[in-house]
């Protein structure tokens, strides 16, 4: 008698957007509410290569800092039941994007250009792209980058919108639209109302 067992599937969700959409954000609410281990790409290069994004870009040039993102991306999205949120551009170099869809769910989380802009200008010291740039430059900057990443992003199997991400109860309303978006169960639980702050 052969019995019949569904495949087993891992839990992949890779959560790609331009800088400061709160991928890590939501990466790391989801992950909470889930149970399952959240991994921020850059943050994984960082302690695989003992050197800041910066100190790579700074070293090796953009081209150097790309290949070993795709290096990279390709050990973490071999692990089991995680989710991992991926630089502003890892979508838009090399095959990463078909690699993503390949490997996860993958999910664009899409935020209009001023949000985009309001979160960037705040912590645009840690972002080598945005360096010695005056607020006028960061939003041309942020417009005239998006219009080459966007047809990349929006290869995305899931789509959401996250413009409204500014507190602890909208970003876990993403948490719990990304839940819907994805058919995913949470753990029984994972009732969290009781834990806003």
């Amino acid at each position: 008698m052969t019995e019949h067992t569904e495949e087993y599937k891992p839990l992949r969700i890779i959560l790609i957007g331009y800088m400061g959409s709160g991928k890590t954000t939501v990466g790391r609410a989801l992950a909470k509410e889930l149970n399952i281990p959240f991994y921020d790409l850059d943050w994984y290069i960082e302690s695989r290569m003992r050197k800041t994004v910066k100190q790579i870009f700074d070293e090796k040039g953009e081209d150097g800092f790309r290949m070993i993102e795709q290096s990279m991306l390709h050990e973490v999205a071999e692990f089991e039941n995680v989710i991992i949120s991926c630089g502003g551009g890892t979508p838009c170099f090399f095959d990463n994007m078909e690699y993503m869809n390949g490997q996860a769910e993958t999910v664009y989380l899409k935020a209009e250009i001023d949000v985009l802009y309001k979160h960037l200008l705040m912590g645009k010291s840690v972002r080598p792209l945005l360096l010695n740039k005056t607020p006028d430059e960061v939003n041309l900057f942020i417009r005239e980058q998006l219009k080459h990443r966007e047809p990349f992003y929006i290869k995305a199997k899931h789509v959401l919108d996250v413009s409204l991400m500014d507190s602890y109860d909208k970003i876990q309303i993403s948490v719990n639209q990304l839940c819907e978006l994805l058919k995913l169960d949470k753990p029984k639980n994972s009732d969290k109302t009781a834990d806003i702050q």
